[in-house]
């Protein structure tokens, strides 16, 4: 197995690599007469620090170990706004678990495809609700449901947010996040041009009566540093859940039928500039049906286009999964990308109808809950890639593996 770098905590100098281990020749006498100097010293700072900026991430911590000027450079400020503004694709990395109880984990770099020792801030157990958009990660507990951190993952910084508003004890719960991407073209780092934003969706059975169900929305803006409700409703015959996504300003959560209907579940789109609506029933005026009958479906934004990758029921066994499908929503129509291959499917082992999949850009991670294989989708190429073997193992029969992806970023802070 290819070495592993050991994350500790930010500023650089505190973090560790244990490098590959490299073959060397044996020096010749005519070598070693030849004086050297490094090529570094001959450069200015600010072309040394331009040329840094275009290392991957993962390298620009070893670059912090190299000597004081280096690190000095990769600390710096100014740098962070040089690599933010370099043109080198930062791929979005996977976070996996390594138990139930714990945490830690590793991080794989698709890149370089290495998988990294990482530790998470805030977060408790694994079984913390996770959202993550343009380098922040925003963690919620899954109990009271009143503790949500957002962080920065690679710099370790965090803030908490203020407790939501509404019933602690909801049924269903389902978390998003999203930063305004709108000031990226001109990259900058300051905290103010890149604003975030925080949806909770609240679902919990009306007493006494199993098929209808209060839902409600809240959101924080760090601009304000506030939570909003922006939707009370009732729905009859669905239910919440725990998936949801923003894009283009628009919230998009799964529904689920609790009974008198065809649909097993449904897409519901909340504009989130319509503030302080509580309508009755207008929640499903947006409703959107599935692509076709999943076993289950994951929501995530790339590139601001809404995608699900979801579990292909079989037809006389609708919570039967057969496959695994992606699908891209243009108006109210999903469009499909891509089906998986048997080979791949298969590849998995035993697949369950529900498992974890995540991306963001144009990668989409998809990893099966009773095995430790990571499987990635290129939307771009259509090419599907193994990850390479994650240290993670599998020690009972019953263990189960989850994670998330995050866009590895150094200039945005929560």
């Amino acid at each position: 197995m290819e070495a592993e770098t050991s994350w500790t905590n930010y500023p650089y100098s505190y973090i560790t690599y244990v490098p590959e281990a490299e073959s060397y020749r044996e020096q010749s006498d005519d070598e070693a007469k030849v004086e050297t100097f490094s090529m570094d010293s001959l450069l200015p700072d600010d072309l040394l620090e331009r040329i840094l900026s275009f290392l991957p991430i993962a390298s620009i911590f070893r670059a912090g170990t190299v000597c004081k000027r280096w690190n000095e450079i990769v600390s710096s400020r100014r740098f962070l706004c040089n690599f933010s503004n370099n043109s080198v694709s930062q791929r979005p990395w996977y976070f996996m678990f390594t138990s139930t109880d714990d945490p830690s984990g590793y991080a794989y770099d698709p890149i370089i495809r290495k998988w990294y020792s990482f530790d998470l801030p805030c977060i408790e157990t694994s079984n913390w609700f996770v959202a993550s958009s343009c380098g922040l990660v925003c963690f919620m507990d899954n109990d009271c449901r009143n503790k949500i951190y957002v962080s920065n993952p690679i710099t370790k910084q965090w803030r908490r947010l203020i407790e939501p508003p509404g019933h602690r004890s909801t049924d269903y719960t389902a978390m998003s996040t999203s930063v305004n991407r709108a000031n990226q073209s001109n990259r900058a780092v300051t905290r103010g041009n890149r604003t975030y934003s925080v949806s909770i969706v609240k679902s919990k059975q009306v007493p006494g009566n199993f098929f209808q169900w209060d839902l409600s929305i809240h959101l924080y803006s760090s601009e304000t540093m506030t939570w909003t409700t922006s939707v009370n409703d009732v729905l009859s015959g669905w239910r919440g859940g725990n998936e949801s996504v923003i894009c283009n300003n628009v919230l998009y959560f799964m529904i689920y039928s609790t009974g008198g209907s065809d649909h097993r579940h449904g897409l519901i789109a909340s504009n989130l500039s319509s503030i302080g609506s509580s309508s009755s029933g207008i929640l499903m005026r947006s409703f959107i049906p599935m692509p076709c009958s999943l076993t289950c479906g994951r929501l995530m934004n790339l590139r601001e286009r809404l995608v699900i990758v979801g579990g292909i029921g079989k037809h006389d066994r609708p919570e039967v999964i057969k496959g695994i499908g992606i699908w891209v929503l243009k108006g109210k129509e999903w469009v499909e990308m891509a089906k998986m291959p048997q080979r791949f499917f298969q590849g998995f082992g035993e697949f369950d109808e529900v498992f974890a999949s995540s991306g963001t850009d144009d990668l989409v991670y998809i990893q099966s809950y009773g095995s430790p294989a990571l499987l990635t989708f290129d939307m771009n190429l259509k090419y599907w890639r193994w990850s390479q073997k994650c240290p993670v193992t599998k020690k009972f029969p019953l263990q189960l593996f989850t994670g998330f992806c995050f866009e590895p970023r150094l200039e945005i802070a929560p």
